[in-house]
């Protein structure tokens, strides 16, 4: 198995994205960044997938989302904000579908009831 060592940059100069590649896959740790310099995102891949913990960020460097993959899809406790810092939701994934409680939430921090409930295989089945 090889395992090689990636650099990217943008045609500004600023650092794109740095991580390894294995046998022609992504894996391992990497980071991604925006043109303006500001974090994209943390994350890990694991044979060319998503595996572990990711965090996403906006422009501005302030959160997007954080939680965890398996596998190439999300499981787990997954938290999400808007662009001006509001929760957006809150919830379980299993097996890259939403499961279980979840809460979402509008821009100005209201709780968006059309989207709130419990779910199943990624389907609402309460409210």
């Amino acid at each position: 198995s090889s395992l090689s060592f990636w650099v990217s940059s943008w045609d500004n100069g600023q650092l794109h994205y740095k991580g390894d590649y294995k046998n022609g896959k992504k894996e391992g740790s990497w980071i991604s960044y925006k043109q303006n310099g500001k974090l994209s995102y943390e994350g890990n891949y694991k044979n060319g997938k998503e595996d572990g913990s990711w965090v996403r960020y906006y422009d501005k460097g302030q959160l997007s989302s954080k939680g965890d993959y398996k596998n190439g899809k999300e499981e787990g406790y997954w938290i999400s904000s808007w662009d001006n810092g509001q929760l957006h939701y809150k919830g379980n994934y299993k097996n890259g579908l939403e499961e279980g409680s979840w809460i979402y939430y509008k821009e100005d921090g209201t709780v968006w009831k059309d989207h709130t409930g419990t779910f199943k295989n990624g389907k609402r089945i309460g409210g």
